[in-house]
């Protein structure tokens, strides 16, 4: 029956004799078997017995086999069969529940999965799978490792804005380095593709009065901040409806920031958020409430109400002044002495403040448009003096942005409570100015702690952007990830940097089985490759772990490994895997092929697909790692 089918589908193809290597990669992708082009070039020359570049009706069928009929496939689809040809839909049944941990599966979605699989129409009449069914089922998006219900918003988004990980990226008008590259449109477009929710505009004055984007003090090109504007407000929700920050980083005179709020109201409309909801009068509101909103963040002058009583007046020409303390040390380090001057309500006038004749904090006064700060609702920006200091005077408006480095001392010195200042306020991080080459700082870090803005060069791919597109991928890839209870509760204990206490802990077992069309070396002539995976749980410190298989020699296109790994994983809230593929060079060392990474609590049990990416984030499909997954907590 199957031969039958086989060669009605074929047929047609060989009327006019034998075909070429084109056509016959066309040919496999009619009948539903994806192909990488270079892998059929390679298979087509090793069964070209005449080696004339074109083959006949039974070379083709020996390719279909050898791309198509993979033997740990047919391993699994044995085992289930009762006569090794067909599955009823007991059997199919039986693999979905014991193997694939469906268990809410019934004979009806058995039924369905013949219906949808099945190419041959008297084995579907017959309420039967015939491995051509079973081979389409195994590759179709149901076997992935990546669970359907994480691909969908399905997260309580009705939590105020500071209980969410928040997808950001920093100056993402760069398209390169952070000195002489190009500012471009693409920037900002790219990221709202990918999901992200907070975008970072740096504004200068521009000449005509047209404020620009760019760089400051440096050779990077510079972009109208109205065609950045009018390039968001087009792109903003085309993938999530939650809403987008836009962190401005404001160097414009008070008449360009005027022109900068004319163009924010006339671009964005009623998408703009302009005045405090009625019901959040005194607490942030959350996704849900504000989908489809544009928030604004940037320094504000007054407070809330006051914002409310201006509405509607005349602010042209009205300015207002504050004083902006820049800190000159690590401020938790010295933070009881530097409280101690900022509560004395000393007059002081000069420039710097200093205790014992060490200079702590800088002060300069900023100059802000009413028509501007007006527009700042719940992202007001505060500078970040210390944790003391948060407590005791911070709005719950306000949110801080924090360098890396800083970040970093935080983290390791005060870790609980930098935890409990999340906890209450939006806190964002950002790469240190070194990093002029836009590379990324590692954001699991700052994610252990609850900091919901971790801000990175989209532009830069690696491992910090696999590890921000695999967290992301969670609730939907809406951009919006809800923090675990433990970085919420207001009496948490949590402290990454110690061996977690009342935790729930996953067992996660992993065999990886075989790879499926692996990209080839660029070393390689053909299609070889010598093929190793690793992989690596990035979570607490406690958590990270690497385990390697062994090199597969010359073989990407089905390398078999079928090694086992075991993680224990103490907090797998917080937990991310990463595959990734690579080719063992002994002179250059690895070479990379293709990486994915997801959540662990994301992950499917049972047979499943783990879909590969380049190292610029594109899908590599039909290439992927074949693999079974089993945990328990």
């Amino acid at each position: 029956m199957e031969s039958k089918w086989f060669l009605t589908e074929i047929r047609d193809e060989f009327r006019g004799g034998k075909i070429n290597v084109d056509k016959t990669y066309k040919l496999l992708e009619k009948l539903s078997i994806p192909c990488n082009y270079i892998h059929v070039k390679s298979i087509f020359k090793a069964n070209d017995r005449l080696k004339q570049g074109r083959i006949t009706i039974e070379e083709f069928r020996s390719i279909y086999r050898i791309m198509a009929h993979r033997e740990e496939i047919i391993e699994i689809f044995n085992t289930y069969s009762e006569n090794q040809k067909f599955l009823f839909e007991k059997n199919l049944l039986q693999f979905l529940i014991q193997e694939q941990y469906a268990l809410d599966m019934t004979k009806n979605t058995a039924f369905e999965i013949i219906q949808k699989y099945e190419p041959i129409e008297e084995v579907k009449r017959a309420h039967q799978m015939s491995f051509e069914g079973f081979i389409r089922y195994m590759g179709s998006p149901e076997c992935l490792i990546f669970k359907t219900d994480c691909g969908k918003v399905y997260q309580d988004m009705n939590h105020p804005l500071n209980d969410y990980f928040i997808s950001s990226s920093h100056n993402t008008y760069l398209v390169s380095d952070q000195l002489l590259g190009p500012s471009d449109l693409w920037g900002y477009i790219s990221a709202l593709v990918k999901g992200c929710r907070c975008l970072e505009i740096d504004c200068w004055d521009g000449s005509r009065n047209e404020p620009v984007v760019y760089h400051g003090y440096t050779l990077t090109s510079k972009l109208l901040f109205k065609t950045v504007i009018q390039a968001i407000e087009k792109f903003a929700f085309l993938t999530s409806d939650y809403p987008v920050v836009l962190s401005l980083e404001n160097h414009c005179s008070p008449p360009q920031q005027e022109v900068m709020a004319d163009i924010l109201q006339c671009v964005f409309g009623d998408s703009l958020l302009s005045d405090m909801l009625d019901d959040f009068p005194d607490r942030l509101p959350s996704p849900e409430v504000l989908k489809f909103k544009i928030l604004v963040r940037n320094k504000k002058i007054g407070s809330l109400m006051e914002t409310r009583a201006r509405k509607g007046s005349d602010k042209h020409g009205q300015v207002a002044e504050y004083e902006e303390i820049d800190q000159d040390v690590d401020g938790e380090v010295k933070e009881s002495k530097s409280l101690a001057v900022l509560e004395d309500n000393s007059e002081e006038k000069s420039d710097t403040i200093n205790v014992a004749g060490l200079p702590l904090f800088k002060r300069r006064r900023v100059k802000v448009a009413m028509a501007l700060s007006d527009l700042v609702i719940y992202t007001k920006a505060e500078k970040f003096r210390s944790f003391q200091y948060s407590r005791l005077y911070q709005q719950f408006n306000e949110s801080n942005s924090i360098g890396e480095s800083e970040a970093r001392k935080l983290l390791k010195l005060k870790a609980h409570e930098f935890i409990l200042h999340t906890r209450m306020f939006i806190t964002r991080i950002y790469p240190k100015a070194m990093r002029a080459d836009s590379s990324n700082f590692n954001p699991q870090e700052f994610w252990n702690i609850g900091c919901q803005m971790v801000a990175l060069n989209f532009q830069t791919p690696g491992l910090p952007m696999d590890l921000q597109i695999g967290k992301f991928l969670d609730n939907g890839g809406s951009g919006y990830i809800l923090k675990p209870h433990f970085l919420r509760d207001i009496e948490t204990q949590f402290d990454p940097n110690e061996t977690p206490r009342d935790t729930d802990p996953v067992t996660l077992t992993i065999r990886l089985i075989s790879g499926i069309q692996l990209p080839p070396s660029n070393n390689s002539s053909s299609n070889k490759a010598n093929t190793l995976v690793i992989l690596e749980i990035f979570g607490v410190p406690d958590d990270h772990v690497r385990q390697q298989t062994r090199v597969i020699k010359r073989n990407a296109f089905c390398p078999r490994w079928n090694e086992t790994f075991t993680f224990i994983i103490q907090v797998p809230e917080l937990a991310l895997i990463r595959f990734v593929v690579e080719s063992q060079g002994l002179i250059t060392g690895n070479e990379f092929l293709g990486q994915y990474t997801l959540p662990v609590l994301c992950m499917n049990k049972g047979y499943r697909r783990v879909p590969l990416f380049s190292k610029m984030g594109e899908s590599l499909e039909p290439a992927a790692l074949f693999i079974y997954v089993w945990y328990v907590r």
